[in-house]
């Protein structure tokens, strides 16, 4: 590797790093909006026009807030907290194709790093990111928050492994683990036709990974007062809010690069065909790439869209209800579209729409299965008289 090429990985890594930083920032201005258009009320709207500048007024008010620090705290442990919050957040971005650039060597300049094992990789930084939550709520030396951090172990740990299984599925059907084939491969059809059951489960385990409602228990602020983060203001209390919102958006990516055929769009590669034959290949690979970029970037917005939407309708779970969830329904499920993504693919390989199609219905059958089975009965009331 040349200084040259260490020079532009250096320059793309910041780029990558200062993008997520500004998506965190306005996915926030997005979300309130967002719910208060969908609760009937007006949302941010004093500062900047229609309150676009409201992520700005927001930073510089957590930047001069006062930094407390609790008298006993385990001081050390209590500040490099955030930083295994944000880290993983931002460095999950690493081997996600955002689009397809051809560099004329080789590479996408739309990648920062193009490995065999990509998945592997996302899964094992997806996995540390609760080190951080953990860690201080320990350090916090706060019972409410200790409880936090417990809450946050046991609920990736639950559903860590239904992720996990529905990430394999995806894999399964492209049969490798770098992410930019799993792409490639879903230049015919995209893996939500034969993967469909396992994108539900991805989608449902991604949400409680992320902490997100209605799967944020360690955070609940009727029984925990603030959760993890209830001793930690300023800035500290910026970077976990800031780590949760950027690995959202990245679990989004995921699922869009997995399940939604990444960058890929019908008409791209026509678009790109005829721009590169009317101006030349430099062109024409600009065009593909601001082209794949957008749809990328559009398919994620969709999936957020849907995570603010189902922050904004269903309510938060008990906790009990949240391990019965993870170990009890989608634990199976995953397993079940496991096995039956190994069924189809050796009893069919020659067959890849049969194949889909085939997925595609026994992945909604088990579906609406399990949502038969798992409905709520009619509870019975019982009434106990008391003799007068």
């Amino acid at each position: 590797m040349t200084r040259v090429d260490i020079v532009i990985l250096i320059v793309k890594c910041i780029v990558l790093a200062l993008a997520a930083t500004g998506v965190f920032a306005y996915f926030t201005l997005f979300e309130r909006r967002l719910l208060a258009r969908m609760q009937n009320r007006v949302g941010p709207n004093r500062a900047g026009p229609a309150g676009f500048l409201q992520p700005i007024a927001d930073a510089l008010k957590l930047f001069f807030k006062e930094d407390v620090t609790p008298l006993l705290a385990d001081r050390r442990v209590y500040l490099i907290s955030p930083a295994f919050a944000i880290v993983p957040a931002l460095i999950i971005w690493a081997t996600i194709p955002l689009g397809m650039w051809p560099d004329g060597r080789g590479g996408n300049w739309l990648q920062l790093a193009e490995v065999n094992v990509g998945i592997l990789y996302l899964l094992a930084v997806t996995s540390i990111g609760v080190y951080g939550i953990a860690i201080a709520g320990w350090a916090s030396n706060n019972k409410y928050s200790m409880l936090g951090g417990v809450r946050a172990s046991a609920q990736v740990i639950s559903y860590e492994l239904a992720l996990g299984l529905a990430v394999l599925g995806a894999v399964m059907q492209a049969q490798s683990f770098s992410t930019a084939e799993i792409v490639e491969r879903q230049t015919l059809m995209w893996n939500v036709v034969p993967q469909f059951l396992g994108f539900v489960v991805f989608i449902i385990a991604a949400t409680a990974e992320v902490v997100r409602a209605p799967f944020d228990l360690v955070e609940a602020e009727q029984e925990l007062v603030g959760g993890y983060n209830t001793e930690y203001s300023s800035m500290k209390f910026a970077l976990f809010f800031m780590s949760e919102y950027v690995k959202l958006v990245a679990m989004n990516a995921i699922a869009v690069t997995l399940f939604l055929g990444g960058w890929q769009f019908p008409g791209l590669q026509t678009l790109a065909a005829a721009a590169t034959q009317q101006y030349g290949f430099v062109i024409g690979n600009a065009v593909l790439g601001l082209a794949s970029l957008g749809a990328f970037l559009l398919k994620v917005m969709l999936l957020s869209f849907v995570s603010v939407w189902v922050r904004a309708t269903l309510p938060r779970v008990r906790y009990d209800q949240l391990m019965d969830l993870g170990w009890k329904v989608l634990l199976p499920l995953s397993l079940a579209n496991v096995v039956v993504t190994a069924v189809l693919n050796v009893f069919l390989p020659d067959s890849p729409v049969v194949t889909a199609i085939a997925g595609l219905v026994i992945g909604t059958g088990i579906l609406l299965a399990t949502a038969a089975i798992g409905r709520p009965g009619k509870e019975k009331r019982r009434v106990t008289l008391v003799q007068g």
